[in-house]
This record gives C-alpha cells, sequence and structure tokens, in this order.
C-alpha cells in the first residue's frame, strides 16, 4: 500500500475523532503516504498532525477537487465522512475504499421512536473498522491534538494560571445551556474560570465575565482554534458541552464534565479517554420523553420547555467539579 486517501470534510470535532485512525494508519503502514481531505475552514486542525503527509483542502469547487485528487492515484480511499461529496470523489476515483458505518437508520429510530438500537462502541472505534481490512488495529493511545508553538498562550499574561476552562459555545441553540443556567453556574463556581468558546460566543463571555471581573476572562473569540485548544490543555478542569473542544480535551486527557442537551452519550460521541484513570462524568437530565429529539440539534427546543437544559442540577454540576479538582 503506497498511499492513501482519508476523508473527513467536517467539523472540529469530528476531525479529531479521526486522529487515532491516521496515527495507527502511518505507525503501523510506516512505508504509505497518508493524505487527508478535508474542509479548508478546517486545515488548522490537520496540518500539523505530523502522521499526515499531505493535505488537501476543498473549498466549494468539488469537481475541481476531484480533478486533483485524480491526479495524486491513490491505491485506497478511507471515507470517513460518508456522505453525496465523499461518494462522488469515490466513484471519480474508482480504486479500492472502505466507509464508516453512520447508523443514520439506528439514529432515526433512536429520536423518532426511543428505541435505543445503536452499539455500544464508540465512533472511534467505528473510525477504526474501516482500516482492518488493511490489518490495521486501535493502539489504545487515544486522540491526538498538535498545537504549533506558536499558537501556544502563555498563562503568565493572563490574570490566573489555574483555572476551570468553561466551554459555553456548541453549533446548535439545543446543545447549550441558556445563559441564565451558565450565569447560575459561575455564581455557584468559586475558582477561576476563563470562558472558551468562538466569535459566536464572545456577547455571551462578556456577560458572564461581568459576574465577577476578578475571577472570570472571557476568551470567546479572543483566540484561534490552536490558541483555545492551548487553554483547554492548560485547564484543571474542563466544562462543556457536547462540542469540539470537548473532544480536544479528550486528546489532551483532562479532567471533562460535560454537559448534554437533545443530544445523548449513547450515539457514541461521548469523551473518547482510553486512560482509565482519567475523569469524565456526564450531566444530563434523564427520563425525558422528549429525549433525543435529533442526532445533531436544533436552534430552539421542538417541544418549547427545553427540559434537557432547563433542568439540569446546577448545583449537582458544582459539586461534581469541586470533587474533580479536589483531587
Amino acid at each position: 500500500m503506497k498511499k492513501i486517501l482519508i476523508i473527513r470534510f467536517s467539523s472540529i470535532g469530528d476531525i479529531v475523532l479521526t486522529s487515532p485512525v491516521i496515527r495507527c494508519l502511518k505507525k503501523q503502514l510506516p512505508s504509505a503516504e497518508i493524505h487527508y481531505a478535508t474542509g479548508k475552514s478546517f486545515a488548522t486542525i490537520v496540518e500539523t498532525n505530523p502522521y499526515v503527509d499531505k493535505l488537501h483542502l476543498l473549498d466549494k469547487d468539488l469537481s475541481a477537487f476531484i480533478q486533483v485528487l485524480k491526479k495524486e492515484d491513490f491505491d485506497y480511499i478511507i471515507d470517513l465522512h460518508h456522505n453525496i461529496r465523499s461518494a462522488r470523489i469515490k466513484w471519480a476515483l474508482k480504486k479500492p475504499s472502505s466507509s464508516f458505518p453512520k447508523l443514520n437508520i439506528e439514529k432515526w429510530i433512536y429520536v423518532r421512536f426511543k428505541w435505543n438500537r445503536m452499539p455500544n462502541l464508540h465512533i472511534v472505534d467505528r473510525y477504526m473498522e474501516t482500516v482492518k481490512t488493511l490489518g490495521i488495529k486501535n493502539d489504545g493511545n487515544g486522540l491526538d491534538y498538535f498545537i504549533p508553538g506558536h499558537d501556544h498562550v502563555d498563562l503568565a499574561k493572563l490574570p490566573f494560571q489555574k483555572y476551570i476552562g468553561l466551554v459555553i459555545g456548541a453549533a446548535h441553540t439545543t446543545k447549550r445551556l441558556p445563559i441564565h443556567k451558565l450565569m447560575e453556574l459561575i455564581n455557584k463556581l468559586e475558582h477561576p474560570i476563563i470562558v472558551l468558546g468562538s466569535k459566536d460566543d464572545k456577547a455571551v463571555g462578556e456577560k458572564l465575565a461581568a459576574l465577577a471581573p476578578d475571577r472570570i476572562f472571557n476568551a470567546c473569540g479572543a483566540y484561534n482554534l490552536n490558541q483555545s485548544a492551548s487553554l483547554v490543555k492548560q485547564a484543571a478542569l474542563i466544562i462543556t458541552h457536547d462540542t469540539g473542544l470537548m473532544h480536544i480535551a479528550a486528546a489532551f486527557e483532562k479532567p471533562i464534565l460535560s454537559v448534554w442537551g437533545n443530544t445523548v452519550s449513547d450515539f457514541g460521541m461521548y469523551p473518547y479517554l482510553t486512560n482509565r484513570d482519567k475523569i469524565e462524568v456526564r450531566a444530563e437530565v434523564k427520563g425525558l420523553s422528549c429525549r433525543p429529539c435529533s442526532k445533531i440539534g436544533f436552534k430552539s427546543c421542538p417541544k418549547g420547555h427545553f427540559n434537557c437544559m432547563e433542568k439540569q442540577d446546577i448545583m449537582e454540576i458544582v459539586k461534581r467539579a469541586t470533587e474533580i479538582l479536589s483531587k
């Protein structure tokens, strides 16, 4: 096997979750060239990965992108996205390939009828199934995330050096705690906090920081993804929604307290921690007849009550966070 193409176009967390496949391929087939195809906006996640020999970035023109890939003359394609675009690439390149099982039917049954037919298997392990035919095995070393030196954040320049990283963002509203719940959490936690998120989360971050300026620092929108990852890496604890920085925290094997709304960990996207000594706690409102209501999320609660987040026990989250920090 001389040249292998891995396809995963998006998003942050999903790409991070493919990192064991990249590493295991390169280490177990050291003579092979490992190429990775992803969306242009996600280049920084992969471009510093030492196990990737060449990166191919899709912008808008899929046809032109396919022509570039054809010139590489790959021997094998590993499709970790498994959608229409990746299908077009495989059809055009006409090379042997394998695709990971998305289990869309099982997810639809779970969302529609609340019958859990999902396998008790993390998505990383489903990704790894695509390379079994190449003789590749999971090395058990978890996720990778590589931060270039120039993106390392010097904590000496920040108000405090020991802190909780509070990730307030997520792609969909129904995966995020409402601001009044975040405020309650901030007020009841007594520890320094760095609020993490994108530019879209900046305004909420400012409102949270205003509650206690001496111990809350709003980093939302102030740092790029790698710099935010640096802040995650140096945190004492990460409290996070089901989002990309949660998986980056898992790559650094940080203690993680994840808060779940309309999605459920049964989908196989919970923090992937291979070290059994690492701490991982999940906060979720169990017993709701409407949950999960989507495999991804919505702009607002379809039922209008948003009980999966409104009924989150903030005092219990504070208690568990305090216990984790005491260890």
